[in-house]
């Protein structure tokens, strides 16, 4: 396992990093202490989990995953966990966490964290991220910016004021932001740079081979800047193992969550996954095993968070990071990239 350094930060991670917004909702807590206990003795060292999950977030499961990892954590050398996790955004009609949380501000950033605190049974948080922007911006499966949607949203400013005491309480060590665009993350570092506020180390975004949307403009942010990217969905919710090809209703979240991953309902997603998975298998690969070491091994990627619904799904997922792609095969894919142009934004 190859270990980086997220952005600016001191922190460490493994180029892999385990997902757990299955937890709670298609594994148990065994299946998931076993997934846990799997990967960290494969070197990965990295957790990425949030106060709304596991997905789809629903009010008889919120905040499951959080317990559920906290059952395992406290059994664990802490000094050796890197662990991530994320306030709730607004915007997304979620009354049953903290009444439908209105905004990015003092009272619900703090009140998040003092949840994710006591839930995963530690004092702190490694990284803690905002897990989508309060201001309007496309997102999940929107890729146009509509002004006619604006509305007052707390200022960046303040939202980093507020970590600031976090960060100062030892309650948090490191910030990020997620599902960000290139406008956020640049006015974030600006005002951190102005006003002597933390520096955010991370984007987590979505990235894989059929949403390469973080390439058109925040690639060159992520180096100018030292920003670490956390690429979530790199098998695209599971499209890109092919096995929706096969059987348009095998068992997944895009069948078992009807109308969760619009994202994916889109004209040019199956014939795209469709030219990945026959160039995999022509060059001796799975469309998994294809799909994860292109993701993998990108400059700009910091950690990819993978998940999993069963030990041998884990197995093959942490295996690909030793399948580094060849020069012709990613020539190959960047030919199919400019046939089906960003086909799942």
């Amino acid at each position: 396992m190859q270990y980086r350094k997220l952005g600016t930060s001191s922190l460490e991670v493994s180029a892999i990093c385990l997902g757990t917004m299955t937890f709670g909702q298609q594994n148990t807590q065994v299946e998931a202490h076993d997934q846990l206990d799997y990967a960290f003795g494969r070197g990965v060292n990295f957790i990425d989990t949030a106060e709304m999950y596991p997905v789809p977030p629903r009010a008889e499961t919120v905040t499951r995953t959080e317990t559920i990892v906290g059952h395992w954590l406290k059994h664990q050398a802490r000094d050796q966990v890197i662990l991530a996790t994320k306030v709730t955004g607004p915007r997304r009609n979620m009354p049953w966490i903290r009444g439908g949380p209105q905004a990015l501000d003092r009272t619900n950033i703090r009140a998040a964290v003092e949840g994710s605190l006591q839930r995963l049974q530690t004092d702190y948080i490694d990284l803690y991220q905002l897990h989508w922007p309060e201001r309007n911006v496309p997102m999940f499966g929107q890729y146009q910016f509509d002004p006619t949607q604006e509305k007052e949203w707390v200022p960046i400013r303040q939202q980093l004021e507020t970590l600031a005491e976090l960060v100062t309480e030892g309650k948090i060590r490191h910030i990020g932001v997620s599902n960000e665009q290139a406008w956020g993350v640049m006015e974030f570092l600006h005002l951190s740079k102005q006003y002597d506020l933390p520096r955010i180390a991370t984007i987590q975004n979505c990235y894989n081979l059929i949403n390469r949307g973080f390439e058109f403009g925040q690639t060159e942010i992520a180096h100018r800047e030292k920003i670490s990217l956390l690429a979530y969905s790199p098998m695209a919710f599971g499209h890109l193992s092919g096995k929706y090809l096969s059987d348009p209703q095998a068992s997944g979240r895009v069948t078992l969550f009807q109308g969760f991953a619009q994202r994916y309902d889109k004209p040019n997603v199956q014939p795209a996954v469709t030219a990945y998975a026959e160039l995999a298998r022509a060059h001796g690969l799975s469309p998994a095993q294809l799909a994860l070491s292109f993701v993998m091994h990108r400059w700009f990627v910091g950690s990819t968070i993978i998940g999993a619904t069963s030990l041998a799904q884990l197995e093959e997922n942490l295996g690909a990071w030793e399948k580094p792609l060849s020069a012709e095969l990613l020539a190959e894919i960047e030919a199919l990239h400019l046939r089906y142009m960003n086909p799942a934004p």
